[in-house]
């Protein structure tokens, strides 16, 4: 039994996301598999420690993008030691602020972004003296 989940992000162009994440989220490529008629169905990311996956919208698979079936239901963390430089970085790119990143009382500073391909990522960092 694996102990490990790592997130398949359904994107409308696998390349452009590639060249998104490793630009702004310093992301590094993996694996990349296509079909012959250039579909992407599989494209590996690492970001720090954690894996995702990348697969490009075919909708006879049911593979919808956010941006095309209304937006997604799942919000992704990214926790870093900078979050408004990353914040600033994906908004550079793209991405479009939904909750500022600001100190929170509990802890984090933290905000709210949907990258360019409608994910939603919330972009943290512990704050000193966190328990």
């Amino acid at each position: 039994m694996t102990d490990t989940i790592r997130p398949r992000l359904v994107v409308p162009d696998v390349d452009e996301a590639i060249a998104y994440y490793v630009e702004h989220l310093g992301a590094e490529r993996g694996a990349r598999y296509a079909e012959p008629s250039g579909h992407v169905v599989h494209a590996e990311l690492c970001i720090g420690r954690s894996e995702l996956s990348l697969t490009q919208a075919h909708a006879d698979w049911g593979l919808s993008a956010p941006s095309g079936s209304g937006g997604s239901p799942v919000l992704l963390t990214l926790t870093v030691t900078d979050a408004s430089a990353v914040g600033a970085a994906m908004v550079a790119g793209g991405a479009t602020v939904l909750i500022p990143i600001e100190d929170r009382s509990y802890g984090l500073s933290e905000g709210r972004l949907r990258d360019p391909f409608g994910h939603l990522w919330i972009v943290s960092q512990d704050l000193p003296g966190r328990p």
